[in-house]
Order: structure tokens, then C-alpha cells, then sequence
């Protein structure tokens, strides 16, 4: 039994789509595709940012750590040969001043190495972020 008003009867004539909105439709697609491919490009690029950030925070903080054990073994060598030379002193007058050139060298090798591993510290984190900069300039860069 088959009515007429029956939206799915067969007698039906099959529903056609205007020319405007099947127009539509093709650019709404076009623009998804293009959106996409966009964003997957966007996705690439972070990506690589992300590696490159990981690979230079790597390399700084092996520069840094080489950088402290130098620092270290250089200091340590310093107090070694100067208990040697404490070693040999004849009265307490020269144990004195042996300990006051002593001090004084090591105050301005301190104060040199913290300045080096300062400015070591200020270079690695600027190179670190460098590619997350970039990537976040060319994301957020206005279309032309």
C-alpha cells in the first residue's frame, strides 16, 4: 500500500540540488582541503621545532657540563698545588701569604668562571628557543 505523500515512496521524484548550493558545498570542501593542508604543514613545522629545541638544549647542556668539569679540575689543581707549596713553607708569615695570593688568585678565577658560565648559559638558551621563535613567527605571520 503506497501513498502518495509517502516521502519514501518510489513515485517520488528524486530531489535535485541547485546549482548555488552544490557550488557551495564544492568551494566549503576546497576550503577544508586547503585549511588542512595548512594546518598539516603548520603540524610539520612544529614538529621540527620541537626536535631542534631538544637538540640544542642537548648540545648546551654538554657544553656547560664540559664547561663545569674544566672549571673543576682547573680549581682542584690550583688547591692541590697549594697545599704542596704549603707543604714547604718555613714560617707561619709565608703560610700566610702563600694563603692570601692563594685566595686572591682563586677569588678572580671564580669570579672569571662565573662570568663564562653566564654568558655560556644566556648562548645556550638563546639557541635553544631560537627554533621554537621562529616556528611561532612563521605560524602567527599575517597572510599576505
Amino acid at each position: 500500500m503506497t501513498n502518495a505523500t509517502d516521502p519514501f515512496s518510489a513515485s517520488i521524484i528524486p530531489f535535485e540540488v541547485p546549482e548555488q548550493v552544490r557550488a557551495l558545498a564544492e568551494k566549503g570542501v576546497s576550503q577544508a582541503r586547503e585549511n588542512y593542508a595548512k594546518f598539516k604543514d603548520a603540524a610539520e613545522t612544529h614538529n621540527s621545532a620541537i626536535e631542534a629545541f631538544f637538540a640544542n638544549a642537548s648540545k648546551g647542556a654538554g657544553a656547560y657540563s664540559s664547561k663545569v668539569m674544566e672549571f673543576t679540575k682547573a680549581n682542584t689543581t690550583a688547591s692541590l698545588d697549594f697545599a704542596q707549596e704549603l707543604f714547604g713553607v718555613k714560617s707561619p708569615s709565608e703560610a700566610m701569604e702563600l694563603w692570601a695570593g692563594f685566595a686572591r688568585k682563586q677569588f678572580e678565577a671564580f669570579t672569571a668562571q662565573a662570568k663564562e658560565l653566564g654568558e655560556l648559559g644566556q648562548k645556550v638558551a638563546t639557541e635553544t628557543v631560537e627554533p621554537i621563535k621562529e616556528s611561532a613567527t612563521k605560524l602567527f605571520k599575517p597572510a599576505a
